[in-house]
């Protein structure tokens, strides 16, 4: 699934038009002839596919990810797979207010970076690495990443976000990050690692133990990384369940 095959950003386009829209065979902007919609409608698509294509020719996915509800936001991800920067954060506890963030791990093109507390985490490298990104992906970011980096590092993340959390749930995948990779077979270095472990490791290494934090930066950043593999079935599946099989309906 790719932008080009969506149309309820348009003001007007509910899921019920858009799948007959597919299901007349207009599944994709090019396709689009203004048949099938009234008149009015049909020329906010048309002005809707010329905007369109030249943020997506600037890589430019803020417009849809506005417009489209939030469990639609993984239709963003085929458009921008390579700007997309996966993210976790490790904290002291779950208070913004009174905790620190301990290390955050970005994964975007194939790199894996890792920023410590009093090292080199800093709200101007944050600030870098999301502005250098077309598309945030979190596991229940919207409701703990996000809002702990902005009180914390006095950050506005504004980039397009996709909190995976729930289009898991929309597939019927349930509970934390770790349960739902052992559900779908994705592998990870450490299995027996938690959150509370991330708090202790921390601690430890703050009392001088260096072996703790390398623990704890690898923890966190398979957490990082298995966000990919995640995030390209779960685009995959939600793609055969919304997309095929609305056309399949013909």
């Amino acid at each position: 699934m790719r932008i080009e095959n969506s149309f309820i950003p348009v003001r007007g386009v509910g899921e019920t038009t858009e799948r007959k829209l597919w299901q007349h065979g207009i599944t994709h902007w090019d396709e689009f002839d203004g048949s099938v919609v009234g008149d009015t409608l049909a020329d906010r698509i048309h002005s809707f596919i010329e905007e369109g294509r030249t943020h997506l020719e600037r890589g430019d996915v803020a417009p849809f990810a506005e417009e489209l509800p939030a469990a639609s936001r993984w239709r963003c991800y085929e458009n921008v797979r390579e700007e997309t920067c996966f993210l976790d954060i490790e904290t002291t506890g779950l208070d913004a207010s009174c905790e620190d963030v301990t290390t955050v791990s970005v994964h975007r093109g194939g790199e894996t970076k890792t920023f410590v507390k009093d090292r080199d985490l800093t709200a101007r490298r944050l600030a870098d690495e999301l502005e250098e990104s077309s598309l945030l992906v979190t596991f229940n970011g919207q409701r703990f990443d996000v809002p702990f980096l902005e009180t914390c590092y006095d950050i506005d993340v504004t980039t397009p976000h996709v909190d995976l959390m729930y289009p898991c749930k929309q597939l019927g995948l349930d509970g934390g990050l770790k349960a739902i990779e052992r559900d779908l077979g994705i592998d990870r270095d450490m299995p027996d690692l938690s959150g509370r472990d991330a708090v202790r490791l921390w601690h430890e290494y703050e009392r001088g133990d260096e072996g703790a934090l390398d623990t704890l930066v690898e923890y966190n950043r398979a957490d990082t990384r298995n966000m990919k593999p995640l995030m390209e079935i779960v685009a995959d599946r939600l793609h055969e369940t919304v997309f095929e099989a609305a056309c399949a309906d013909e």
